[in-house]
């Protein structure tokens, strides 16, 4: 052996070679690869997780693994990391799990070995409770390994399943995420996207125009727009990646590590605010004319983060703080369709509801609902059941729930919207509030038809009706004295008793009757 060759078998080459390959792991994706994938206005998958993660905090996981296929040619190119990259770190020192799909090695395409990675850190994450974030950038299902990629697309899905209510997941969608890969995403709590980058899609507009006859782009089929505003499919649109991640931040802040686990709280000043008693003039006289919803919550409730801002915008849903601890709040918007229930927001707020009862966050809801939107597509599409999928949500729920009606609460939606009749625990109205089984001028006309109808003067004698309905029915006091409204309060002091209530709900205990599982209306 001469003096410039190595022994390989010493301690020192051993540790050698151990860094090559690291580093070989690390730079898995080509350099044009990497521009390429910089060009579009994408990181990589080791730059998103560094993003992420605290400083410092990732340990990565099977960074060595390669895949071990042959077909196609693919034994010629085994890149380490098969291109994925997974590990586990902290976010704000909070324990979580992470995958992220690396476009740059096999265009991020799913085969056998690199299920296997996200199978392997979806059960650690599973069981040491901790949150699991998913980074979706792939071409889908790699074609050489044929069904074995459908199979650990199986597996995944399987465990979002077996996952779902016990541990967080939020998926990214930073990229392409198309045919059977989008359900992973679809069945994680949350789901956040870039606008111009990230697409979901089922079939691919090429799919579409061949056996449709369609034509549709990329953006409009299945972009980030498409799925905040009109398919629901996503709750975030991001401007950027690092707005994507700050989002994912934020969210985490306000759940648990698992279903077991206290949620986290911070401290927060409490002292009474000038916004406090500006909710005493913020309900208009008109009951036609409508306010934001969203100065009442933010009001009530510190650090607001909204979910789905974008869709279904006659309900607001979102986390809050009070006395700097997480709770759910769910609000009828009145800029909005009048504030009225559909299809799209009752699913939107069941979904929400059922996911703050999973993770034990309390539920505040504020209520303005003049009743369901009327009309044959409603009806068509199946309101009935969809609609009722809020009902069952409230009525499953055994946290704390504590419920404010501002103004309307006519008909079924008053029943639906946390009422004490699905087990609400706390039920607050403001003086404004009007419950009754529909708005005074439907009332009127219903009650009043005959008398109307031969009435000299028709106008008049309908406003003095309307004004003898609301007197009568249309307020919150013949709720209180059935107690179906525990207290009325001005809606200055809202916030106070929304603490006091949460305070006092803190220690309470539910049960159902012993069952494997409910039968929602799905």
């Amino acid at each position: 052996m001469t003096d410039t060759q190595i022994d390989p078998h010493t301690t020192a080459a051993k540790i050698a070679d151990l860094r090559h390959r690291m580093d070989e792991a690390v730079h898995a994706g080509s350099a044009r690869a990497v521009e390429k994938q910089h060009a579009r206005g994408k990181k990589t998958a080791r730059e998103r997780i560094e993003l992420l993660l605290d400083p410092g905090s990732f340990v990565e996981l099977d960074e060595l693994a390669r895949h071990r296929s042959t077909a196609f040619g693919l034994d010629a190119t085994r890149p380490y990391g098969d291109g994925v990259v997974t590990g586990y770190g902290t976010v704000d020192g909070r324990q979580v799990c992470v995958f992220a799909q690396d476009f740059t090695v096999f265009g991020g395409s799913l085969g056998e070995v690199f299920g296997e990675k996200i199978v392997k850190v979806m059960d650690l994450a599973l069981k040491i409770g901790c949150p699991v974030i998913g980074i979706n950038d792939s071409g889908g299902a790699r074609i050489q390994e044929g069904v074995v990629s459908l199979g650990l697309y199986g597996e995944i899905f399987m465990r979002n399943v077996r996952a779902s209510g016990v541990i967080p997941q939020i998926s990214l969608v930073m990229g392409p995420c198309a045919g059977g890969a989008v359900y992973s995403p679809a069945l994680t709590d949350f789901t956040v996207m870039v606008d111009q980058t990230s697409h979901m899609f089922i079939t691919g507009p090429d799919v579409i125009k061949t056996v449709t006859g369609e034509d549709v782009g990329f953006e409009e089929l299945g972009g980030a727009r498409t799925h905040n505003a009109t398919s629901g499919n996503a709750h975030y649109l991001a401007s950027s990646e690092e707005d994507a991640i700050e989002y994912v931040q934020a969210l985490l802040s306000f759940l648990p590590s698992n279903n077991l686990d206290e949620v986290p709280a911070y401290p927060f000043p409490a002292a009474p605010t000038e916004a406090d008693l500006e909710l005493d003039t913020l309900i208009p006289d008109s009951a036609n004319q409508p306010y934001d919803m969203h100065r009442v919550i933010e009001t009530v409730v510190e650090d607001f983060l909204e979910v789905q801002a974008l869709y279904a915008q006659n309900i607001v849903v979102g986390f809050g703080r009070v006395e700097g601890r997480p709770v759910g709040v769910v609000a009828n918007q009145p800029m909005h369709f009048a504030g009225c229930l559909d299809i799209a927001a009752s699913e939107k707020a069941a979904r929400f509801v059922r996911t703050c009862d999973a993770f034990n966050l309390p539920v505040l809801t504020f209520v303005d609902v003049p009743g369901f939107l009327p009309g044959t597509g409603q009806e068509w599409d199946g309101i009935i059941r969809r609609g009722a999928k809020l009902i069952y949500a409230y009525a499953e729920a055994t946290v704390p729930k504590v419920t404010v009606i501002t103004r309307k609460a006519y008909g079924g939606a008053y029943d639906v919207m946390g009422s004490k009749h699905l087990g609400a625990d706390l039920n607050f109205a403001w003086p404004t509030a009007q419950i009754a089984v529909m708005g005074a001028q439907g009332a009127v006309n219903v009650l009043y038809r005959s008398e109307l109808a031969s009435a000299a003067d028709p106008a008049s004698l309908r406003t003095q009706l309307v004004e003898e309905y609301e007197d009568t029915l249309a307020n919150p006091y013949v709720a209180a004295e059935r107690g179906y409204v525990d207290s009325v309060i001005e809606p200055s002091a809202t916030r106070v008793q929304v603490v006091r209530a949460l305070r006092t709900l803190r220690t309470k205990r539910d049960s159902v009757p012993p069952r494997k599982h409910g039968n929602i209306p799905l």
